[in-house]
């Protein structure tokens, strides 16, 4: 049965991805990959959430064998578009349709915040460690509450809709670790802002880098970060 949430998103999917300034997107978009290139060189990926598959065809076009769930169909309907090289599958975070251990890596951008309910965020937590094999990993990509700003762009960008919640980084750190994984690093990355104009980007992203690598300053990135790997038992 879809929920709010997922008729919102069939509502909203054609507009999905122009939201935010393709450059500013770009620079993000980048910005993850490289982190999971970081992370692991080959690989299963799911893509928790993966809305249009916009990220998980860029993870697919850099070799790794992607597949994406979510639970609205409006958004899977714009996948085969987007990233044809996945395999996109309807399903919700909460109750992954996916067997134990399947994954090298499982991962979702931007997702529990909209998941937003404190017992739907742990189930979905431990769901993505479920579906992780052990020794895997678990990577979680999310709004900081910290970040001032997001208050202003949230009530501007038509995926969000008033229901979301911040989620801290210590509630997805104890969720992650009540189902199983533990965790490997946190950090808070990303700082470049939608209104940034082309022509500046790459003078935001030294900045975001800058800003990224200074105590106290770091704690207002726009991202909690956090990666866990699934423990064997």
């Amino acid at each position: 049965m879809a929920t709010e949430t997922d008729t919102h998103f069939n509502e909203i999917a054609a507009e999905y991805d122009d939201s935010l300034p393709p450059h500013v997107v770009e620079h993000y978009l980048d910005k993850r990959v490289a982190f999971v290139r970081e992370l692991m060189n080959e690989g299963s990926i799911l893509d928790v959430g993966c809305g249009t598959g916009v990220l998980a065809g860029r993870l697919a076009a850099a070799g790794y064998e992607v597949t994406g769930v979510d639970p609205s169909e409006g958004m899977l309907s714009h996948v085969a578009g987007v990233a044809p090289r996945i395999e996109a599958v309807l399903g919700d975070a909460t109750s992954l349709p996916f067997e134990d251990g399947r994954f090298d890596l499982t991962m979702c951008v931007a997702v529990m915040h909209h998941v937003a309910d404190p017992g739907m965020v742990r189930e979905s937590l431990g769901e993505m460690v479920r579906v992780t094999r052990p020794g895997g990993l678990v990577l979680i990509w999310d709004h900081n509450p910290r970040n001032p700003y997001w208050k202003n762009l949230m009530a501007r960008v038509p995926q969000d809709d008033g229901s979301e919640r911040l989620i801290p980084e210590a509630e997805i750190v104890t969720g992650l670790v009540e189902g199983g994984a533990n965790p490997v690093s946190t950090k808070q990355l990303g700082f470049v802002p939608d209104f940034v104009p082309a022509r500046a980007v790459g003078l935001a992203a030294r900045t975001e880098r800058l800003v990224e690598r200074t105590p106290g300053l770091k704690r207002l990135c726009a991202h909690n970060v956090i990666v866990a790997r699934r423990r064997v038992t």
